[in-house]
């Protein structure tokens, strides 16, 4: 019998407490094996019996969820799953759990329509299971990013009007790890990079203040993407949570749409509806990047983007924290590399420049 995953929920709400134990219940992998209302209280609870995952609030008394999340990592590194409302300043407050080394954030269970609802236990129980798959180390100093060479170095500049050639555009996706992982990709992007578009796993009113903090440290131009946005060559457009993002065409000019619709792969914004729309509107003008996440969420998009001639990278077992939306691509036969982290954007850039 399959050892279930065992989870300490961890919320001053009593209400709150109550309704993700009874979300997490409901799987029969996962098990609550105690909640408390605070970190003092979460403290007492792990000294006897050690969980494989915490769901942690960021607001509560006596000690917040970050400090509690910080002595975590440093003590005895654990999965956390950040569960917040994610509205307004807590958003950033949650990017901040995520640089402390929570592996996971969700949205506060709400009560609504009985589809809100399931899509909520859907997204909850998924995530708690991808944290429980994560490979935890302690926290230590943020590894600068060295100077990368200008495209200029490593980009064929056109010797003549190339009114028939569209521009190229690199899609990527992520969940579980994927905010790090992000980080040192872009972070290695010259300012004059192919213009990017990505889907990483994230709740609403937190990609916008996830792009934000990207933007200020890397060197090309980083937002959450709207509808119509057009994808230039510079820029990186990441898709809103709660939506999907598709890649489209007109002429010489692709652009995003934004929309809601049904889960897809367990997922919205899902990366097989990202790359299947890459594949049909970029062909092989586009390269395709699966990264570090739980589940199969763009395997078949890599495959069709494969097929219609992009470039396909998979992210490596060595460097991601959970590898399995990577291994699941390549098990399909849609990868045509699988790299390092650190060693994707060169091998991105490189097949430009070989075009």
């Amino acid at each position: 019998m399959t050892k279930k995953i065992r989870v300490l929920v961890v919320d001053d709400s009593a209400l709150v407490r109550q309704a993700m134990t009874g979300i997490l219940s409901s799987d029969p992998g996962i098990e609550v094996m105690a909640t408390a209302s605070d970190p003092y209280a979460a403290a007492r609870k792990m000294r006897t019996e050690v969980p494989d995952v915490i769901t942690l609030d960021v607001e509560m008394p006596r000690m917040d969820g970050i400090t509690f999340l910080r002595k975590l990592m440093v003590q005895h590194p654990v999965p956390v799953v950040i569960c917040s409302s994610l509205a307004g300043k807590q958003s950033a407050t949650a990017l901040k759990a995520l640089e402390s080394g929570a592996v996971e954030i969700i949205q506060k269970p709400a009560l609504g329509t009985k589809k809100f609802f399931e899509e909520s236990r859907i997204q909850i129980c998924d995530s708690v299971k991808s944290a429980a798959m994560a490979r935890i180390k302690k926290m230590s100093k943020p590894r600068d990013i060295e100077p990368k060479l200008s495209a200029d170095e490593v980009l064929a500049r056109p010797t003549r009007a190339m009114l028939e050639t569209t521009e190229k555009i690199v899609a990527i996706g992520a969940s579980t790890g994927g905010t790090e992982a992000l980080r040192v990709f872009l972070g290695q992007l010259p300012v004059d990079a192919p213009g990017v578009v990505i889907v990483q796993h994230m709740p609403e009113n937190f990609t916008k203040a996830f792009a934000r903090r990207l933007n200020e440290i890397c060197r090309v131009s980083i937002k959450e993407a709207e509808n119509n946005d057009t994808v230039l060559r510079g820029q990186v457009l990441i898709a809103p949570g709660n939506h999907h993002m598709l890649l489209k065409r007109s002429g010489a000019r692709y652009y995003v749409e934004v929309r809601t619709g049904p889960l897809v792969s367990r997922h919205r914004p899902s990366v097989d509806v990202l790359f299947r729309s890459a594949a049909r509107y970029a062909g092989k003008n586009a390269v395709g990047v699966i990264m570090t996440g739980m589940g199969d969420d763009g395997a078949k998009g890599m495959l069709e983007m494969k097929q219609a001639g992009a470039l396909t990278i998979a992210q490596d077992k060595e460097s991601c924290v959970v590898f399995g939306m990577p291994n699941e691509a390549i098990k399909l036969g849609g990868v045509d590399r699988a790299l390092p982290l650190e060693k994707i954007v060169g091998s991105v850039l490189q097949n430009y420049a070989e075009k």
